[in-house]
Formats: C-alpha cells, structure tokens, sequence
C-alpha cells in the first residue's frame, strides 16, 4: 500500500459565533481527579459531505455554532481551586488533506496500521494559544471521505459527554437552528471534600513506573450472532460476556509456564448518572462514573468455568450503588481511592464505546463509518469494547497487551 501523505494547515482556533458569558466555573469532584489530567484521543471516519473542502467548511461552522451553549468548551483550565475559566479563546482546528481515497486504506478497518499521528491534531504553538480543551483535525480524502481526529481534555468531559458535544455539531452541520437536548453545566451534583484537589499536572509520584514489557495492539471482531447464543446461554449482557471471556481467557495467557498465582484484577467504569440524587439534568455533559474493581487469583481465574466469571462481573455491578454511595458520603478517606486501582500487567482496563454515542453522530452524509480509540498508555493492558466498522454487524475489541490473539480465534467459552 502507497504510504500515507497528508498535508496539515498551521491550524487557527475557533471560537464561539455569537458572545458568550464570561463566566468561571467550578469543576465537580468527578473532574478533578488527578487519573482525568488526561487527553483522550480518538479518529472518526466519515464518507463525504460533498465536493472538495465540504467537510472542512460545514464542520467548522457547526462548531462555531456549538460553542455558543458549549461555551465552556471555548475556554481554558485554571487552577487553586480548579475552574474554568470561560474565555472563550475557542477550539483548536486543523484542516488537512490526504493523498489518497479512503476506500484505498479500507476506511482504516485495520486499525493496527493507522499512522494516528498524521490524523490527529497537532497542538499549537504557545504563542497562539495555551491548552486548548479540544482539539480537532478534519483530514479530507480523495472524492470519498474524511477523517475527524479528535483531542479532548477528560477533565471537562467523560464519553457520554463527548459524544453529546459532537452530536450538538452534527445536528448544527445539518441544518438545525435548535439543539434537541441544551447542554447543562451543573458541575455541584456531589459534595466536595475537604482537601481540594489542584487541575496542576500530577505530580512525579503519580507518573508510572517503567516497565519490563512493550505493549502491542490487537484485535478481536466478534460476530453479532456468536455474542447473542452467549448472552442467551449466560444470561448476561454483551459487555458481561466479552469482558469475562477477555479476563480469563488472557489470566490464562499469562500464567502459562508460570508456577505464580498472583493476584489478577479487572477494572471498569461504570455510568452513574442514574445513582445521583436528585437525578441530574438532562443535557449534563460532565464527567459522572466509578470504577468498579474484581479481583481473583490466576489459579482460580484459569480454572473457573465461564459462567463463574459472568456472575462475578455480575455481583459487582450489583453492588455499584453501594461502592458509589459509600465514595461519595466521605466517611471512608483510609479507604484505599478506588480511582487509583494498582497498575500493572496485572490489572486489565475495559471500556465500553458502544453505548456512548460516538456511532450516531451523522453529519449530513451519514453515521460514522468507523470509531477508532488511540491508545492511552503504553505499559496499562487495556480493552475497548466497540463495535465493527460499518456495515459489519458484531463487536469489535480494541486490546492493548503483550500477545493474547492466539487465545480468541476462536474465542473459546
């Protein structure tokens, strides 16, 4: 295949299209984790909105436009207390072109040969601006498509957030003069603690150690069929079913030629929206989840059949309003902070992208074509539960681990 050519502008920022209010808002106790000092970095792959630079054009308009009842969006971080300070300086836009057809590279359905650094955005120069919350790239095709390169502060915004505010451009890029749902800020849904936590970047100790393993992409398509004689055998839910096949299946990977039985553990973060009281408002954007955390022993993980992961998966689920509950009253600060969970190869991270709305958002010419999560880290074995590129039906599963495919082909129960 032809080696990928593409042209970046120097990128510009844009800012709201009508006054927005000056204002600086508190971040939640959610938003001010240090684990959220983070960018999450994602590709969006689109087939053409029109002739050349149509996708360019209309996107940046609707974003201007978004940025009016986003306004938050539109301006900076500050610290000591975190806040936002809403400035309204604007987002971070890069227009680039691409020397080929997006049918050429298969719509980047082989997402291991995605030069992610060619389609995400380049930060700008400290000059112009100084840590935009957003960041976006639009990267035109020859005729056929376009490639969204997407950089979000996680601090202002978890998935569903996200996915709300890209959908809000969506509905502008098609014409709409209203939002269906209005953006609400409403960041004071917990009680703070005492010591308040700074949105300075996280201190040394904090960084992760280096590690003797170099962590390398795989991934999983399971078919649509294969899941649902799973979920009817189990009774469980399609996120149950894969993240319990991947924690076994990759507990006994690892443990092959080894006498250790270590301590292996799962984490997820689960949605919370529905556990605040009172319920918050729709059209909340911020960051609301908890992380929920299993753990076994690899002997035991190895030998249980699969229907015993699926029920600890379950259990723990279960019991999330109690964990949730139980963080938020503060009355157990010598509890060890569950959102600082032990890393290690020995912690597996899954995530579900399938139910964020990433996959909905259609800019005039249809949804997405494909959904592409870049890596966070490089030493923390991660999964992302997706779904196929399109029209595929199935689940997709994004990993990153040290070799664990010869395990899932086919994937054994």
């Amino acid at each position: 295949m032809e080696e990928l050519c593409v042209a970046k502008s120097s990128g510009s920022l844009v800012p709201p299209c009508a006054p927005t209010p000056p204002d600086t808002l508190h971040l939640s106790r959610i938003d001010r984790l240090p684990a959220l000092r983070c960018n999450a970095r994602t590709l969006h792959v689109f087939e053409a909105l029109g002739p050349p630079g149509a996708a360019q054009s209309i996107i940046l308009q609707a974003l201007s436009k978004a940025l009016v009842p986003y306004y938050p969006l539109a301006g900076r971080l500050i610290s000591n207390p975190p806040q936002v300070q809403c400035s309204g300086e604007g987002v971070w836009f890069v227009e680039a072109s691409a020397n080929c057809t997006l049918q050429s590279v298969a719509y980047f359905e082989d997402v291991t040969s995605i030069p992610f650094d060619k389609l995400l955005p380049h930060h700008p120069p400290q000059t112009q601006a100084i840590d935009p919350l957003v960041l976006m790239q639009v990267t035109e095709f020859e005729g056929d498509g376009f490639v969204m390169g997407l950089t979000f502060c996680h601090t202002i915004c978890d998935g569903l957030g996200a996915a709300q505010f890209l959908n809000a451009i969506a509905e502008f890029a098609r014409g709409a003069h209203q939002l269906t749902i209005s953006p609400v800020w409403h960041r004071d849904f917990l009680p703070q603690p005492q010591t308040i936590t700074s949105c300075t970047p996280p201190p040394a100790n904090f960084m992760l150690p280096p590690a003797d393993y170099e962590l390398e992409q795989a991934n999983i398509d399971i078919p649509l069929h294969h899941i649902n004689q799973l979920k009817q055998q189990f009774l469980a839910s399609t996120f149950e079913i894969v993240a319990a096949i991947l924690w076994r299946n990759r507990t006994k990977a690892i443990s092959l030629g080894s006498s250790e039985n270590r301590m292996m553990k799962l984490v997820f973060f689960a949605n919370c929206r529905h556990l605040v009281q009172p319920p918050l408002p729709k059209g909340f954007y911020g960051n609301c989840f908890f992380p929920v955390t299993i753990s076994a022993y690899s002997d035991t993980l190895s030998k249980a059949e699969m229907g015993e992961v699926v029920k600890m998966i379950q259990e723990a689920k279960a019991n999330l309003g109690n964990e949730f509950a139980d963080w938020v009253s503060i009355k157990k600060e010598e509890k060890e902070d569950p959102f600082a969970p032990p890393l290690g190869y020995g912690t597996l991270f899954v995530s579900e992208w399938g139910k964020l709305g990433f996959n909905q958002v259609d800019y005039g010419k249809g949804e997405a074509v494909h959904v592409v999560p870049m890596q966070g880290s490089s030493i923390i074995p991660v999964a992302i539960v997706g779904t196929m590129p399109r029209p595929n039906k199935g689940i997709r599963v994004m990993t990153w681990t040290i070799s664990i495919t010869s395990s899932f082909k086919p994937i054994p129960t």
